[in-house]
């Protein structure tokens, strides 16, 4: 590992070059979601990213990075506030972030308007994939619906005829529901949104079990979701099957643990997906922090990737934006998770995955991959995009 990190910061510094319009300093903001029951999710984007700095030696394409990092409190107004400082007070050269769709919603306008180049690590809402697309607006992580759409998939293959799907009631949750049924052909017995937030699902439970559907499927992030499946094994449901995505991943197992083992989840990453980059990511992740990376983490450290591979590939110009939107499209790095490229709507082209719980032989819980669901799969809004 040490001779891996040796490596690619000697790559950064070659890369940096002595050229006479190269930035003296490259200034990122980075807000996420660092507090409150969802604080886990932000806490893995923001280790993954400064991770992959860490192991550049603090440049990013050569150049030396400063990163101002904010917490949004899960809220729109909060974010607006926050980015608007990032944009007038600190000058950032980059935006990375953020964890919640609501919040990307109600940021999105700002950044895009002062031509700010934004990384998202995490949400991703049809409407910014779709007619709303812009070329300052890359994503290191997937569209919402389609973590969903695995599960959708996977539940037919199973054979399901009959499901109850449940998520709260804001843009991902939306998103993710529509996802799922793109790929289900069976009955959708209930559709249940809840508050976000919610912590006691005891009356949703109710109707579950209730109606006996063959599965049930939701999306529950966070602290939400660590209730929902401990209540669910409560409530005696272990009879239905219980499909989830950003419910049951390395956030939430540490306090689920054994109630998970056997649940299933979409994804597009887990910590044992078999490549050279993903191994050491994982191992170099574990040793610095002490926790098993989730998805979330890896989606920052590519964002990290991904910035450090444009900035090279103009070498360290950030003034001509229209070159480094180019290289940023190229996607020039090497994925944790293997093929990665951008559609025409910037948005992830890339394989998804049917993972499950399972405990390691050192008592760790993480995600491990079952099957693969798609190959190089693209977004359903990719056509609406104009790009």
């Amino acid at each position: 590992m040490r001779k891996m990190i040796s490596a690619v910061a000697a790559a950064a510094l070659l890369g940096s070059g002595s050229i006479a319009a190269q930035a003296d300093s490259l200034k990122i903001g980075m807000m996420l979601t660092l507090s409150g029951p969802p604080a886990p999710l932000g806490e893995h984007a923001r280790d993954g990213f400064n991770l992959a700095v860490e192991q550049l030696g603090g440049q990013l394409g050569g150049v030396d990075t400063e990163v101002v990092i904010v917490d949004d409190e899960l809220q729109p107004d909060v974010g607006v506030q926050r980015v608007q400082a990032l944009i007038e007070r600190d000058e950032i050269d980059m935006f990375v972030g953020v964890i919640f769709s609501n919040v990307m919603m109600a940021v999105y306008q700002p950044l895009i308007d002062n031509e700010i180049i934004t990384i998202s690590p995490n949400a991703g809402p049809s409407p910014i994939a779709g007619e709303q697309c812009s070329p300052y607006f890359f994503s290191t992580a997937w569209q919402n619906d389609q973590n969903h759409e695995v599960m959708g998939r996977f539940a037919e293959d199973q054979g399901y005829e009959r499901v109850i799907i449940m998520a709260p009631n804001y843009q991902a949750g939306r998103d993710g529901l529509a996802g799922f049924k793109r790929h289900f052909t069976g009955e959708v017995v209930d559709e249940i949104y809840t508050q976000l937030g919610q912590l006691d699902f005891s009356a949703e439970l109710a109707r579950i079990a209730g109606a006996q559907p063959d599965a049930f499927y939701t999306f529950m992030p966070g602290g939400m979701g660590v209730n929902l499946v401990r209540q669910y094994r409560q409530a005696g449901l272990d009879n239905i099957a219980f499909l989830s995505a950003f419910t049951i991943d390395e956030t939430t197992l540490p306090a689920i643990e054994e109630a998970s083992l056997g649940f299933h989840s979409g994804a597009q990453w887990a910590p044992d997906l078999d490549n050279d980059v993903n191994r050491a990511f994982v191992e170099a992740f574990e040793e610095k922090y002490g926790y098993a990376p989730a998805l979330y983490a890896s989606q920052g450290y590519d964002a990290a990737l991904l910035i450090d591979s444009a900035v090279r590939a103009v070498g360290g110009d950030l003034s001509d934006k229209e070159a480094l939107l180019e290289a940023m499209r190229a996607a020039d790095f090497d994925s944790v998770r293997g093929s990665f490229s951008f559609n025409n709507n910037q948005f992830p082209v890339q394989d998804f995955y049917s993972v499950e719980a399972v405990e390691r032989e050192d008592g760790v819980y993480v995600t491990s991959i079952v099957e693969k669901v798609f190959e190089d799969y693209g977004d359903a809004y990719a056509e609406q995009c104009p790009m």
